[in-house]
């Protein structure tokens, strides 16, 4: 390979959020993360190292503390960068009470989005006074389940498509125009699947909440656990009910028409606390649980 192939190559690894994992040792802590440059929208993996797993960790990140899960070689925490962050670095700290600690940055790369122009009926758009109250409410209800912070980690190994397919979800952060209207930004991704199609839950969690809300449909919500939930919107039929325990692969209704929507398909969305982040990235989040060389 010629060295102006090889920086291509790297340069598009550098923009594609798949640069390997960045590693930084200090006091006898190896902290890694990755990838290494992550961009708005990306969930970053951070693995700690040379501490027992039975220790108390605290980490932060632009001083917002990062809730923590012991792993099979250390800890490991899941960060999510949302999809609006500027670019820029990310002040990390790390520190083991009553031991060692490590500062250091996470680069984060800047990143565009499309933009889509949907027409969708009037109705949908241009809401009447009750309901809009009924929209700001039922959007203030989610925000508020995805502030909650469960202190137990649920996940376990990969996660799963939540449709059947192979054709990758479409749509994170673009910029719509519904009915020649600048609107909020597309949060998750869509699947195109047929109206009955098996909803499977990405991971093993507890159902949150069960609800038919004005935009979204009927959803279901999964609580994974320390601040990391999977959405499921505009669903036909559901399977689950609150506070139920599913496992991954488990059926959490079917694919439908619900809501606002322009026809049959999953929005399947994703949020590390409030951090808004691409689906997509965490159907290939890496088990932190795997050894690591």
């Amino acid at each position: 390979m010629t060295a102006a192939r090889g920086r291509l190559l790297l340069w598009a690894l550098l923009l594609h959020g798949l640069w390997p994992a960045a590693v930084h040792a200090a006091g006898g802590l190896r902290v890694t993360w990755e990838p290494s440059h992550p961009r708005a929208g990306d969930v970053v993996l951070l693995r700690v190292q040379g501490v027992p797993s039975a220790a108390t960790l605290e980490v932060t990140v632009d001083r917002q503390p990062i809730s923590t899960f012991p792993t099979s070689d250390g800890h490991g925490a899941v960060i999510g960068i949302d999809m609006d962050a500027s670019a820029g670095p990310r002040r990390w700290r790390v520190a083991v009470r009553g031991g060692a600690g490590a500062t250091g940055e996470i680069p984060l790369v800047a990143r565009t989005y499309t933009v889509q122009h949907l027409t969708v009926a009037p109705s949908m758009v241009e809401l009447d006074p009750a309901t809009e109250r009924r929209a700001v409410a039922e959007g203030e209800r989610m925000r508020q389940i995805y502030r909650t912070i469960s202190g137990e980690r649920l996940w376990r190994g990969r996660w799963l498509r939540p449709v059947g397919g192979d054709e990758p979800g479409t749509g994170f952060g673009a910029r719509r125009v519904i009915n020649g209207q600048p609107r909020a930004p597309h949060s998750g991704i869509d699947f195109a699947a047929p109206v009955g199609a098996p909803v499977l839950a990405a991971n093993r969690g507890r159902v949150a909440i069960v609800a038919e809300f004005f935009f979204p449909g009927r959803l279901v919500i999964l609580d994974h656990g320390l601040g990391l939930h999977t959405a499921y919107f505009h669903l036909d039929t559901i399977a689950v009910s609150e506070g139920q325990l599913v496992e991954r692969g488990d059926t959490l209704g079917t694919v439908g028409m619900t809501g606002r929507i322009t026809g049959p398909h999953l929005h399947f969305g994703a949020q590390v606390g409030p951090a808004r982040i691409d689906p997509a990235v965490l159907l290939g989040l890496a088990p932190p649980d795997e050894q690591r060389d």
